[in-house]
């Protein structure tokens, strides 16, 4: 499936690819709008319906993974609901296993993430995730967003990469979309991000299951 003998360095998205997204799904659609709905006084299914149009009017923006943002916009401490539901933050699948192949095999493994430094801390703190890569770059200390063109010129003059020889893996069909403009040449996408959620019909792209389908060998 994967030319492993054409590829160098290996960017990998973090929620939905490397980790499960039913954390992020459970607390941005279950979590979140009832502890709006509480604060503000609102009914549950209003303050849900009312926090999602709000939250898809910034999708692909820094906006949209901002925790700050959000904050300040809800008046919420959003960090720290975070990290009343952290129980459920879990790697999907064969993910150890892949990422110690590509030690094995001498391959670069950066994580690049839209994740807000929030969201990304806790995440390392519970999975020790940054012990198993060689290196996270998140992209709001790029100033622009992995479905920007900015992104990438940015991530390449922090981080050299032949996009020739680079592997990007990403559950996000628009970040995959902007990396192959962009020039990456191998591209890897996720079937089912979220456990509890639909398995996607992906065309566009090559797309897995799980990564015990692409072990690397060299």
């Amino acid at each position: 499936m994967l030319d492993w003998q054409a590829i160098d360095t290996v960017l990998l998205d973090m929620d939905g690819t490397l980790l499960d997204l039913h954390f992020d799904s459970h607390f941005w659609l279950e979590f979140l709008p009832l502890r709006y709905a509480e604060f503000h006084q609102m009914d549950i299914e209003q303050a849900r319906a009312w926090l999602h149009e709000r939250i898809v009017r910034e999708q692909g923006t820094l906006n949209w993974y901002c925790l700050d943002y959000w904050t300040r916009e809800l008046q919420l401490p959003v960090t720290e609901l975070k990290r009343e539901v952290a129980d459920r933050i879990a790697f999907r699948p064969y993910v150890k296993a892949f990422l110690q192949a590509l030690k094995d095999q001498q391959l670069r493994s950066v994580i690049v993430t839209n994740a807000h430094q929030g969201s990304l801390t806790l995440k390392v703190e519970q999975t020790r995730l940054d012990q198993l890569v060689d290196r996270v770059i998140c992209s709001h200390d790029l100033k622009a967003a992995k479905e920007e063109q900015l992104f990438w010129q940015r991530l390449q003059a922090l981080e050299p990469f032949d996009p020739e020889r680079t592997l990007l893996v990403d559950d996000s069909l628009a970040v995959l979309g902007s990396a192959r403009e962009y020039g990456i040449r191998h591209l890897l996408s996720i079937r089912q991000p979220d456990s509890k959620g639909p398995r996607r019909t992906i065309t566009e792209f090559m797309a897995i299951d799980h990564f015990d389908e692409v072990m690397p060998t060299r």
